[in-house]
């Protein structure tokens, strides 16, 4: 489908030849040149941007102001938030936010039907494309057996949801399936869906090259940053009205330049890199900024680095982290196997437009901070924060801080991190190293022998994740590791849980080339498959003894995993602690087993004649690396594994579905329902109404993430979901997660905001989705919300900082609306949460005035009023009414994060889903 340039903008739409290639692009110098500003200054993220306003130029969405805007931004000092329409290229998916993006547009279908129009104007307008990547779990591990079994597994539990993305790919335009047992969608798109530079046909049929932007259902989207494409995460609410032809409402982000120098030292990897990256920009604080990095250290610096950095901006809470384009971006665009007529055009336009970085390359940034790459230490982040960085060599000495502060006293399950148990102060300490008293331990047998866990015992050690599996260098590395160790007699300890989880086939070509998928097999990494699996909670079942011994006696279980994603409750309902290490630590781990080792100092086993083997002895160098990647990493591999990406296996290609352009919806389907949304809907929208006598439902702390809201792994039957499961004959074992159930609205409102670690600050010292029903006792939040629903009670949730971090997924804002929640109040909010809550009609207010909920002293028993709301303005202050439970009234200013008029206009139609039908539903 051709795109649709903006009318009045051919005054900086200019030529371009490259070889026998001609196109027309829109020129930065030539806007310079008609008078609309200096941008010769502006970052090249923010030339991208920039390109797109002058590309859409029109007169009424996108104006002559929107443009002029960004040379005013350089004149301030990198800073003019000028709300500004921004659309881009694509869209991309992965399968667990796909799934319930798919069932609305489909549902979107039904709607406009309904509305008298045409099922045909619900169509993508921008290519999409989804990555089924998410569903497959580690039933089975550390044999040769393991690829298939689960491989098998996952099709027997997700027919269903396959079926109804296989019929989605046919009913609509523009939609692409990447099939399972590919890779993981990041990965897939920095090898080989970005282009860096797009090129496609105008409405006059007239080729045109662009940056190549995109958004994604998935918040590590920012991956193919590093590859100079501009992409963030965005909700599948937000992702849908894209894919719709609805334009982002965004406003010009600042900017933070991120200087690396140096270069980094021998026994240091990217993962190290960017750990201490996350850190400092934590600190720094950037959240709904830019990033952009510069300096002479990207002269060393190579792409499989850059987008490792890249991918974990949603853990240092930037919009996005940007690399421009220089030579080492030709260089990965020619190893990948990108076209070679593709490649001269992004050289050429990248330099024509401004958007080259060589050591010329000096913009002006919001601010800057800095980083000598050869100061970095290897490191592991834990043990629930990304941004919790601590030094390899600290590693043992901080887990027995955790431990001695958990076994101590501080219950990290209750309210208060900081709350003594019991009404006698605290329990005698174990003995942990360096503690005192008796050593928390269990014995275990199982097929693999008999043995001891205790505290800090290593159960999971998992090389997963697009961050760090899409970077040859650490999986090289973790590769000769286990050369070393085999060649030595050792082997993962009996108790620990290994998995491979490639994110692309191209892994496994190279390992394999290397020699080294071998040495990975003979200490138990085996492939388990082609997939995200343990960072996001699919780790599988441990052992049921290990689980057993772990639950019995409450003991802290430890995962060690290559992934992005610590949080509590995510990688596995028996791992407390959680570890994010570089895959070459995560095999030294698995060796080691036990987080309370030193293993900068202490052996990690002993070889086979009962030497003591250290992690300098496994160790590889830089140029061990460097010789293997440059033998291994080639353009051919990637070619022919990238060849026929959209076709699948025979799983995929027999999997039978309708050629409907509406759905049947299976009523007897517990993965895909008909969702309410647009049932009843009128073809007019209403106003905002003030929120008067809502009740609480829930008061939660600092740091409350999307996974803690909607959590995507496993769940037992006692919980909501679970009953609502067996009550309709699902056994147990089919389960599967609530990320493999988003096509289900009835499953996941039973699971909002029932991750086993959220803690509710109405109850005491309970973990887990409870709360206070309407008679005052405990219940789970599900039944309660629905009790308050019933007497048509308006509910709010009370939250602290960083209210909605991590991963971008909708049903976190989905399920609190459905759920009857009408605001959400906290202290602040992570960008994309904010975004999915409006989109969901939900509105998001901040304390003013230094309020917060501990100021105020609530408990959740208050009686909330929010006035002013009928006539609100973007971001205005307004009252709130909060009477406590012995009638006393308090009277607070709230800040209404409503943040553009177009986010108004979405909030009266109930959603911005609404109001895409509704507009398409005049249009028709």
């Amino acid at each position: 489908m051709p795109i649709t340039v903006g009318q009045d903008s051919a005054k900086t739409r200019k030529t371009l030849t490259v070889g026998d290639q001609s196109v027309a692009y829109y020129s930065i110098p030539a806007a310079e040149a008609a008078g609309l500003g200096d941008f010769s200054k502006l970052p090249a993220a923010l030339k991208v941007v920039l390109e797109n306003m002058l590309r859409f130029e029109d007169g009424k969405t996108v104006t002559v102001d929107d443009i002029k805007a960004f040379s005013d931004w350089a004149d301030k000092g990198g800073q003019n938030p000028r709300e500004i329409a921004y659309r881009p290229a694509r869209v991309l998916m992965q399968d667990f936010t796909g799934v319930p993006a798919v069932v609305d547009l489909a549902a979107m279908r039904d709607g406009i039907v309904a509305l008298g129009g045409d099922a045909q104007q619900i169509n993508p307008l921008n290519p999409v494309d989804l990555v089924i990547d998410h569903s497959v779990m580690i039933d089975e591990f550390g044999n040769p057996r393991a690829f298939q079994m689960n491989v098998d597994r996952e099709y027997e539990r997700n027919m269903e949801r396959y079926q109804f993305l296989k019929w989605g790919q046919g009913a609509f335009n523009n939609f692409r399936v990447v099939p399972p047992g590919t890779g993981i969608c990041h990965q897939v798109n920095l090898e080989y869906l970005g282009k860096t530079v797009w090129t496609d046909e105008d409405q006059n049929g007239e080729s045109v090259a662009y940056p190549d932007t995109l958004v994604g259902t998935d918040s590590h989207t920012t991956m193919i940053n590093g590859l100079a494409v501009l992409g963030w995460g965005v909700g599948g609410i937000e992702a849908e009205a894209a894919m719709l032809g609805q334009p982002i409402s965004m406003l010009i982000p600042e900017v933070v330049g991120f200087e690396l120098t140096g270069k980094m030292v021998e026994g240091c990897t990217g993962t190290d890199l960017v750990l201490k990256v996350v850190e400092m920009l934590r600190k720094k604080g950037v959240v709904s900024k830019f990033v952009e990095f510069y300096g002479e250290g990207l002269n060393h610096l190579p792409l499989a680095d850059r987008a490792t950095i890249a991918n974990m901006a949603p853990e240092y809470g930037a919009t996005c982290g940007f690399f421009p384009i220089d030579g080492e971006t030709l260089r990965y665009l020619e190893l990948t196997g990108r076209d070679k007529d593709r490649i001269a055009l992004v050289e050429a336009y990248a330099k024509e437009n401004g958007m080259w970085r060589d050591d010329s390359y000096a913009p002006i940034y919001t601010d800057t901070l800095s980083l000598d790459m050869g100061s970095v230490v290897p490191a592991i982040s834990g043990p629930k924060r990304p941004q919790d960085h601590i030094a390899l060599d600290a590693a043992a000495s901080e887990f027995t801080k955790y431990v001695n502060g958990f076994r101590e006293g501080r219950d990290v399950r209750a309210k208060d991190e900081t709350r003594w148990l019991g009404e006698g102060g605290a329990p005698e300490p174990r003995d942990i190293p360096g503690s005192t008293g008796q050593h928390e331990h269990a014995f275990v047998s199982t097929e693999d022998g008999h043995y001891q866990l205790h505290d800090g015992s290593v159960v999971i050690a998992s090389i997963t994740s697009c961050t760090n599996t899409s970077n040859p260098y650490v999986m090289i590395g973790a590769g000769l590791v286990a050369r070393k160790a085999r060649e030595l007699g050792l082997n993962r300890k009996p108790w620990v849980k290994t998995s491979l989880a490639p994110g692309s086939q191209v892994v496994s070509e190279y390992l394999e080339a290397a020699g080294l998928q071998d040495d990975l097999d003979a200490i138990g990494f085996n492939l388990v498959g082609y997939g995200c699996t343990t960072c996001i909670g699919n780790s599988g079942p441990l052992e049921p003894a290990i689980s057993k011994a772990i639950n019995d006696n409450d003991l802290i279980g430890v995962s060690v995993l290559s992934g992005n994603r610590n949080f509590e409750g995510r990688i596995s309902p028996d791992v407390r602690a959680n570890y994010l290490a570089s895959p070459p630590l995560v095999v030294a781990y698995a060796l080691a087993g036990d987080m309370n080792i030193d293993i900068t100092k202490d052996p990690l086993a002993e070889d086979k004649d009962g030497n003591p083997v250290y992690l300098k002895d496994l160790w590889p160098s830089q140029k061990e690396i460097a010789d293997l990647v440059q033998k291994t990493v080639t353009r051919k591999a990637f070619i022919e594994k990238y060849a026929d990406v959209f076709k699948g296996d025979e799983k995929w290609q027999q999997v039978e579905t309708s050629e409907a352009e509406t759905y049947d919806w299976p009523p007897q389907s517990t993965y895909v329902q008909n969702p309410p949304y647009f049932q009843g809907m009128s073809k007019e929208p209403g106003t905002i109404s003030n929120i008067e006598n809502a009740k609480v439902l829930a008061v939660l702390g600092d740091m409350v993430t999307t996974d803690h809201i909607s959590p995507a792994g496993s769940f037992k039957e006692s919980t909501p979901a679970g009953q609502y499961l067996v009550e309709r004959q699902v056994p147990v074992r089919e389960f599967n997660s609530y990320g493999s159930r988003r096509g289900n609205h009835e499953v996941m409102m039973r699971g909002t905001f029932a991750n086993i670690r959220i803690k509710n600050e109405m109850l005491d010292g309970v973990e887990g989705g409870y709360t206070l029903g309407p008679d005052g006792k405990q219940t789970s939040i599900y039944d309660a919300a629905m009790a308050h629903q019933e007497a048509g009670t308006p509910l709010v949730i009370f939250g602290g900082e960083q209210y909605g971090a991590g991963s971008s997924r909708d049903w976190a804002a989905k399920g609190t609306a459905l759920l009857g929640v009408k605001a959400v109040i906290a202290e602040n909010f992570e960008r994309i949460h904010r975004s999915n809550l409006v989109g969901m009609g939900v509105i998001p207010f901040e304390f003013t005035g230094g309020d917060t909920r501990k100021t105020l002293g609530l408990t959740g028993k208050e009686t909330v009023s929010i006035l002013g709301l009928d006539e609100v303005k973007p971001q205005q202050e307004v009252p709130c009414k909060i009477t406590m439970e012995d009638g006393t009234v308090k009277e607070i200013t709230l800040k209404c994060r409503i943040d553009t008029a177009i986010e108004k206009e979405y909030v009266e139609h109930g959603g911005v889903l609404h109001y895409v039908l509704r507009d398409l539903a005049k249009a028709g």
